[in-house]
């Protein structure tokens, strides 16, 4: 499984890899992994950000987690329907989107408790990322939803704080999981082959799974 803050680069990695390891499933919830028949979840993107752009009282944190689930059950099916028999490697799976549901105010919530008890992954890749990077990759706040920063509107500050917080508390979810951490790479098929040589070993005798 592939961790990482906002910006951290794991799905130009994820790219990368689906790109020379044809042999390799990825599962994301992002657009651009999902097929024509999961057309439904990448437009769970758009409604988060209707819900997220609306007014404060407009919607609870309740219901932005209830919102969430549907892009995390969607990373659980595929796990579940995945060949046993090819490397699987999943974007985040719930950790991340538990982490951001807690940052929002939700301390705790009957389907926490409910993503926890999935079947939990073999292996989690963290990539780093620099405050100084993710801060570019985000054009200095243009491209950032309120979900990856604190304050009424987008500030360095605020993101450095959000982004120390979020790697907080996914480093309290997995923190039972084997780890392994990529430093900050030049370029994302630099990222992707050290991901290789980090998962070689789970491939030797049985497949990898998220």
């Amino acid at each position: 499984m592939l961790l990482g803050s906002d910006f951290a680069g794991k799905s130009s990695a994820l790219a990368e890899l689906r790109a020379a390891e044809p042999g390799w499933l990825v599962i994301s919830s992002d657009a651009e992994f999902l097929g024509p028949q999961h057309s439904v979840v990448g437009d769970l993107r758009n409604l988060t950000g209707q819900v997220l752009s609306s007014a404060d009282s407009a919607y609870t944190p309740e219901f932005l987690t209830g919102l969430l689930q549907m892009a995390v059950l969607h990373l659980k099916d595929e796990v579940m329907r995945a060949d046993s028999g090819i490397p699987v490697l999943v974007d985040s799976y719930y950790y991340k989107i538990l982490a951001k549901c807690r940052l929002a105010g939700v301390r705790d919530n009957p389907m926490f408790t409910w993503w926890r008890s999935f079947p939990q992954p073999r292996r989690i890749v963290h990539l780093e990322v620099s405050g100084d990077s993710a801060w570019r990759r985000c054009r200095e706040g243009a491209d950032l939803n309120p979900l990856e920063y604190y304050g009424r509107r987008p500030a360095r500050a605020g993101f450095d704080l959000y982004q120390r917080d979020l790697r907080r508390l996914m480093r309290e979810e997995t923190r039972d999981v084997p780890l392994a951490r990529i430093a900050e790479c030049a370029t994302p098929a630099e990222t992707a082959q050290n991901i290789r040589e980090v998962l070689a070993h789970e491939l030797v005798g049985e497949p990898l799974r998220p």
